[in-house]
């Protein structure tokens, strides 16, 4: 019996054969997308993306969030907070609209981490940022090096500034904890309860920056400061664990409002840290952000970490013939050991 006889009239289109999933298209042609409008996304909440259109102000009631989903051609692309994005459909911000994500422009940077130090799969935080902003309190709760550390290497990792900022400077004296990242060259700004943040405000002034830090710690407050209206909720430290309690759930980037000089900024406010895995970085890239220690380790011998107890490395014959700075090469090695020390 033919095929056409089973049940099938030759002209029946259940005769011929549907397309595969994996079908191959019939043209090479991709639309090309010209009229699709530029914007920034600013918050990711399950499959849905708020995007901020670069022709619209960024702050105030005609900023106009535009509410967005994942074109279908982008596949399991992963489009975060940061990105530079186009989109196409309804764009007008109006309630119910939604528009298309349908081109994601190619990141200058990238904050990655993992779950653990273990943990193979990296997750992208932000896209696009320039500064990292390590926040940590110098009292209430007690400072934790082991997770500045971790930032820092996360920061020079992403070829990201660091930048590190001292809250509630008017519980304790912020000397001894300066003086730990001192002779690594990291900016960093003091503050206290009720004083200005004009030093703060013109560091972030004119770039995108990453605040990150353990709960309790100021930092839902300190953005709550920086854009009023923001509404960040602050938690409190639990008197007993000596922690804060998480409030923010999801990293979300704010546009700074009246930058100095005109210089806006952005800063993106990220839940409080539990854990920080860097199991994606590599020595060799880590010491490419001291160039003047990277110099001194070309005579390594092959796989050289440049840690403390390898032999014949570069950074300690440096040190013996008077080169380096002891204290600085001592303090790139705690920040490199910092890798392995899960302890945050």
């Amino acid at each position: 019996m033919s095929r056409v006889a089973r049940g099938y009239d030759e002209n029946d289109h259940e005769h011929y054969e549907r397309p595969r999933r994996r079908t191959r298209p019939r043209t090479k042609d991709r639309p090309a997308f010209e009229d699709a409008e530029p914007g920034r996304v600013v918050r990711v909440d399950r499959g849905r993306f708020t995007v901020l259109l670069d022709d619209r102000p960024h702050t105030g009631p005609e900023a106009r969030p535009v509410t967005a989903m994942k074109a279908r051609p982008l596949g399991r692309k992963a489009v975060v907070v940061g990105d530079r994005v186009r989109l196409v459909g309804d764009t007008s911000g109006a309630d119910g609209a939604l528009a298309r994500i349908v081109l994601v422009d190619e990141r200058s940077t990238v904050l990655r981490r993992t779950a653990d130090d273990d943990d193979p799969y990296e997750r992208v935080i932000v896209a696009n940022a320039e500064q990292l902003v390590v926040v940590t309190a110098i009292a209430d709760p007690e400072p934790r090096p082991g997770l500045i550390d971790r930032a820092l290497v996360a920061a020079y990792d992403a070829g990201m500034a660091p930048l590190l900022v001292l809250t509630k400077a008017d519980l304790a004296s912020p000397d001894d904890l300066l003086s730990t990242y001192r002779s690594l060259g990291v900016p960093w700004v003091v503050t206290r309860r009720g004083a200005d943040l004009d030093e703060v405000r013109t560091r972030l002034a004119g770039r995108t920056s990453v605040l990150v830090g353990h709960s309790g710690v100021g930092k839902s407050t300190l953005v709550n400061a920086l854009v009023p209206g923001a509404d960040r909720e602050v938690g409190r430290v639990n008197d007993v664990t000596g922690r804060g309690r998480h409030t923010s759930t999801s990293a979300h980037m704010l546009a700074l409002p009246d930058g100095p000089a005109g210089r806006d900024g952005w800063i993106v406010d990220t839940p409080g840290i539990r854990s920080f895995g860097l199991a994606h970085v590599r020595p060799e890239h880590l010491i490419e952000a001291f160039p003047d220690l990277d110099e001194m380790t070309e005579e390594c011998p092959r796989g050289c970490t440049h840690g403390s107890g390898e032999p014949e490395c570069g950074l300690d014959e440096a040190v013996g013939r008077g080169e380096a700075d002891p204290d600085r090469v001592s303090s790139f090695r705690r920040v490199l050991a910092a890798r392995e020390n899960s302890d945050v």
